[in-house]
């Protein structure tokens, strides 16, 4: 039974976040457990708590070097096999401490590269010099797509074999509804929104930061109204740049056509609502709403961009449009509109990829063999 330490900043909780809780939860019975994560944050309820330990880290100040010994302190105390860290603060913190500790190995997931981060020119290089030094003591890198891993490989000049591709999973039995139940919350969500039953409804959800490129699906939606003058827009998700869409929207007339909703916990009940999910995005890792709006068969409008046209194929499952390019949305959303078969089509092939490709019991078996592989690495060593 190995001794896995996760560490995690979980400032947000995104779909990296979601996936790591995954592979926590999934992972409890047959290893020893023990999370490191902040005091506060949805991360820590999604975390079944059975045979997980959890230490509470303050990670905010990516300068409180207090963190190293708290971190190298548990490590030896608990004597650690593996320590794994995701998002940059909790790399950093995790890979000083555990060479302090001298834990065996260290692994890091990385769903985004520090230099695609939304922060200030000065943070961002901090971040990065801080980063790329202490990249040296890291055993596996867990990538999510293959324009990931070429980044680790080609740009921080990581070893092939230090690197290892995972795809993001979801429960796709989760996502599946019969009909009968996706009417049902498709119907709750549009009495919630005063919406009647016929109303085309076109979704985006995500952060609101500028990677998601809201603006451009905002930027779209007056000619898609010329062509299909019933549809509705819902925006889904908070972020910083709220006021500023909710300002576009009334520049551009809107108001009663765009619903934000804010931050919605029942992302089912939304994307069941949905005729055709968007997603505009100018960077992404692997999104995992993407994977969700796939595997409840929904069409999909997405930019072309790398981590998004390695899931999505265009015109199978999928449209796919340059990104920053608003009258490419509005011709992929019509089309979309005005031919329902083509439309449904797309979906429901959607919908085999995910449950073909992106299961979580295949990243969670995936990442267990990374381990796996590392453990047995020093059982040989040992022998010899």
């Amino acid at each position: 039974m190995a001794k896995i330490l996760y560490v995690i900043d979980a400032l947000e909780f995104g779909g990296g976040e979601r996936c790591f809780a995954q592979i926590i939860n999934r992972l409890s019975s047959d290893n020893k457990i023990m999370v490191a994560c902040l005091p506060t944050g949805i991360f820590r309820e999604k975390i079944n708590r059975s045979g997980v330990k959890v230490k509470l880290v303050d990670m905010r100040n990516r300068f409180n070097l207090r963190v190293f010994f708290q971190l190298a302190d548990l490590m030896k105390k608990e004597k650690i096999d593996i320590v794994n860290s995701q998002g940059a603060r909790a790399d950093f913190f995790a890979r000083i401490a555990a060479k302090l500790a001298r834990v065996s190995f260290v692994v890091s997931t990385v769903p985004m590269p520090v230099e695609g981060f939304d922060v200030n020119p000065i943070k961002k290089l901090i971040y990065i010099a801080l980063n790329r030094f202490s990249e040296r003591f890291v055993d596996r890198f867990i990538v999510v797509s293959d324009a990931l891993e070429k980044t680790m490989i080609e740009k921080h000049k990581i070893e092939p074999q230090r690197v290892v591709k995972i795809y993001n999973g979801i429960e796709k039995d989760e996502f599946s509804m019969e009909e009968k139940e996706l009417e049902s919350k498709r119907l709750k969500i549009r009495r919630e929104f005063r919406l009647e039953d016929d109303v085309p409804i076109v979704g985006v959800i995500g952060r609101l930061v500028w990677q998601k490129g809201f603006e451009y699906f905002i930027d779209a939606i007056p000619d898609v109204l010329k062509r299909v003058k019933k549809a509705k827009l819902l925006v889904v998700g908070e972020g910083v740049l709220k006021g500023e869409l909710e300002i576009k929207s009334k520049q551009l007339k809107l108001e009663d056509k765009i619903i934000f909703t804010g931050f919605r916990s029942d992302i089912k009940d939304i994307l069941a609502s949905i005729d055709i999910f968007v997603m505009p995005s100018l960077r992404e890792g692997l999104p995992m709403i993407l994977l969700e709006a796939m595997a409840m068969a929904k069409p999909i409008v997405a930019t072309n961009i790398e981590g998004i046209k390695e899931v999505l194929e265009n015109g199978e499952t999928g449209i796919l449009v340059p990104p920053k390019d608003a009258r490419a949305l509005t011709a992929a959303i019509i089309d979309l509109l005005i031919h329902n078969d083509k439309a449904y089509q797309i979906g429901m092939a959607a919908r085999r990829v995910v449950r073909a490709r992106f299961g979580v019991d295949v990243m969670v078996q995936k990442v267990a063999r990374v381990y796996e592989e590392l453990l047995r690495q020093n059982f040989d060593q040992d022998k010899d």
